[in-house]
């Protein structure tokens, strides 16, 4: 039986690929594309699938019909479905140029059927207009607020099935590709801590704190350490593991937003993972406000997420899914505007460095996790949300690989031009083990 007055969904199809070794789909209405001896089998479970892309012929369209199981791929694991992104990405030599007839053909085969509205998923949140329309505008501290909760506030058990015992949901670095992720975690955390070159005694504040391990890390050098965060369920289980560890005198977690911070005159500033959710246009506002908090000589340590590509005027990198899904009015600049907001605030930049490899072996390790914990992880926030973290993680390692985007660290000083005119604010070569 054909799908359509004319089309079937193979035939479909083969408007916008053409036929090649790597792909094989088979449809609800009987009908295939490409050879049985495929590397990839797609297979098209329901008409929703097609009218799904239909609605939204871009990767919002794919992922509803994804999550909802409209369509499904032979042998993927739902937590670690990256060997499937990997293959998908190598049929773009065999992806048609799009074409107004193509298009018509099929939305005329589809629409012969009638209009359907096919479903959405229950875990994908408002769009940008309709938030804004709410009236949470973006990087307000209202919205903030909400946004932060939306991605933070799931489940601490379920942040603990991939993560592992560090907590940590930021870039490891690794010494080798044998490391293992916690042992790359404290590493990370050792070399952010070198760079601030704190001593005992120093006052450090970690903006966007998470769950608190770097202040923790932090007050077992000796170092009294602020962390400050958005999401409740974060800072109340970083309360009670400083309790646990004996650390109330050094250590101090705050439901608080950044701007809001009333203390002075820190020795250093850590923002790891953070920027990604403060807003482009905001950026050069948000290190305007770091310079303020820092005593002079005092150094920010800023680590992020960054587009591989310069866009006019600093325009930010979206992405609808990460927006729907993952992070509300999340967006991310390239390393040179940073750079340039950094500068522009009054620092010296000092050192910079591009850790992208590190993401891309991270997030390897966090689907491993989630693929081990998947169980836990579908009891904790069910199987439809677990499965777009399993599909959000694979596709941030793939695109770390294929360098769309990077993650970079940033070292700054504040100048002390009154009281060390002589311009020595800082060592005069690196004083880090990397």
């Amino acid at each position: 039986m054909s799908y359509g007055k004319t089309m079937t969904v193979a035939e479909m199809v083969g408007e916008f690929i053409e036929p090649n070794p790597l792909l094989r789909v088979e449809a609800f209405d009987g009908s295939a594309f490409g050879p049985q001896t495929a590397d990839l089998t797609v297979r098209v479970k329901t008409p929703n699938a097609v009218y799904q892309l239909l609605e939204h012929p871009n990767e919002i369209g794919a992922v509803r019909a994804y999550v909802l199981g409209d369509f499904d791929i032979d042998g993927i694991d739902y937590a670690d479905p990256y060997p499937q992104l990997r293959q998908l990405l190598s049929l773009a030599p065999y992806v048609r140029p799009l074409s107004p007839l193509s298009v018509a053909k099929v939305a005329g085969s589809i629409l012969s059927h009638g209009i359907r509205k096919a479903p959405v998923p229950a875990t994908e949140g408002p769009s940008k207009f309709a938030r804004i329309k709410s009236g949470l505008l973006p990087h307000t501290e209202k919205a903030d607020s909400e946004t932060v909760s939306f991605h933070y506030d799931l489940s601490n058990d379920f942040y603990r099935n991939f993560l592992g015992s560090t907590m940590t949901y930021t870039c490891a670095v690794f010494p080798s590709e044998e490391t293992s992720l916690e042992d790359a975690q404290l590493n990370k955390i050792r070399l952010v801590l070198d760079k601030l070159g704190l001593k005992p005694g120093d006052r450090l504040l970690d903006i966007g704190c998470g769950w608190g391990t770097l202040v923790i890390e932090a007050a077992k050098r000796g170092i009294k350490a602020l962390g400050v965060s958005l999401s409740k369920e974060q800072i109340e289980y970083g309360q009670e593991w400083i309790r646990h560890e004996g650390l109330e005198d050094l250590a101090e977690l705050r439901v608080m937003d950044y701007r809001d911070v009333p203390e002075r005159d820190f020795d250093g500033i850590c923002s790891i993972g953070m920027m990604e959710h403060v807003g482009v246009k905001n950026y050069q506002s948000y290190f305007t406000e770091m310079f303020k908090l820092l005593k002079p000589c005092g150094r920010l340590l800023n680590h992020q997420i960054t587009i591989s590509h310069d866009k006019p005027n600093g325009k930010p990198g979206t992405d609808e899914f990460l927006d729907r899904y993952i992070f509300p009015d999340g967006d991310l600049g390239a390393p040179g505007f940073i750079e340039s907001c950094i500068h522009d605030a009054g620092f010296n930049v000092v050192h910079q460095e591009n850790l992208r490899q590190h993401y891309a072996l991270t997030l390897h390790h966090w689907n491993r996790n989630l693929s081990a914990h998947w169980d836990e992880a579908v009891q904790e926030v069910g199987f439809e949300r677990a499965k777009v973290w399993g599909l959000y993680m694979a596709a941030c390692a793939l695109n770390f690989e294929i360098d769309g985007i990077q993650v970079h660290q940033f070292l700054a000083v504040k100048p002390d031009r009154v009281g060390h005119p002589d311009g020595k604010w800082y060592p005069l070569r690196p004083w880090w083990k990397a």
